[in-house]
């Protein structure tokens, strides 16, 4: 997309020099006026000291309505009788051309950070997920003269950059919430197939890389750039919760007594190779079934086993 953004080269002088003009002009107008009242009480011609006296006192009030304060990285959009002539960027004090329109813009970086939204995920389970987005100005033109940035039911709020950069601001919001959704679909909230490699949750910076490419391509239009967009919120949404939360427990619970039986089993072979090693006691087959079922209660359960004692001597 072509750049229309160029810098402002008209005219621009010291605002401190400006002042001093400027108080010389009200001085020579008061002196001019007092000459043609005097002139006037001796009867001499005087009409020239009061047309003097007009244009000094115009000229004057002209210049008073040019002086202008930048900070740094803020810019005035500068516009003659609605041709766009440049941005001004330069700090300082300054007096400008009185007839230039000036919009002020804000080229500070800014943040968003909604509310999160309920959107459906890859699977089509609904999550509640937030992003924080950082973003500034990058092209004054097409801030200014490519969007609409105001809002319906709204007053005009002035010329003020803080103004100006809220409604940009919103413009922002809309746009992250598309963008937050598209990219919410994309993946799926956790690993829940085996094919999945990246998820919402495990997946984050992926994600965030993905978030922030989606955003800067439907901002670009505007003239704004993210430098940063990241999700900060993420969690099943209240409907669908406490189902969730059952299900991620039972995986839990499976993927720990799978733990536990293969420890359970490793240890029953050790005891039942070190007896047979060691010649402590022969085993038939019958006796190592009912020795590796009690072996594997008393490792696999819950609650701690009751030993019972048998006393019988009969094989």
């Amino acid at each position: 997309m072509e750049n229309k953004e160029f810098e402002f080269h008209g005219g621009s002088l010291n605002g401190f020099a400006m002042c001093a003009i400027d108080v010389v002009l009200y001085a020579a107008t008061l002196a001019s006026l007092i000459i043609g009242c005097i002139a006037a009480d001796k009867g001499d011609t005087c009409w020239y000291w009061f047309v003097l006296t007009t244009v000094l006192f115009i000229t004057a009030i002209i210049c008073s309505c040019g002086f202008s304060m930048l900070e740094p990285n803020e810019a005035k959009v500068m516009t003659f009788f609605g041709k766009y002539v440049g941005t001004f960027r330069k700090t300082g004090f300054y007096w400008l051309n009185p007839f230039m329109g000036v919009k002020n813009v804000s080229l500070r970086a800014r943040n968003l950070n909604p509310e999160p939204i309920k959107v459906n995920d890859k699977t089509g389970n609904p999550v509640l997920i937030g992003a924080v987005v950082v973003w500034r100005l990058k092209d004054t033109y097409k801030a200014i003269f490519d969007i609409d940035t105001e809002i319906a039911g709204t007053a005009a709020a002035g010329n003020s950059a803080t103004a100006r950069m809220n409604k940009f601001q919103n413009f922002v919001a809309v746009q992250s919430d598309s963008a937050l959704r598209e990219v919410a679909g994309m993946y799926a909230y956790d690993n829940e197939c085996a094919d999945e490699e990246v998820t919402l949750r495990g997946g984050s910076a992926e994600v965030n890389e993905v978030l922030e490419r989606k955003l800067n391509e439907r901002l670009e239009m505007a003239g704004m750039e993210v430098l940063e967009a990241r999700i900060n919120y993420l969690a099943y949404a209240p409907e669908i919760a406490a189902v969730m939360l059952r299900r991620q427990q039972a995986a839990a619970i499976i993927s720990a007594r799978e733990k536990i039986v293969d420890g359970a089993v490793s240890m029953v072979k050790m005891a039942l190779d070190k007896l047979s090693a060691e010649g402590v006691v022969e085993l038939n087959e019958e006796r190592k079934a009912a020795m590796v079922g009690n072996l594997l209660v008393v490792l696999c359960g819950d609650e701690p086993a009751q030993p019972v004692i048998n006393s019988s001597s009969a094989n």
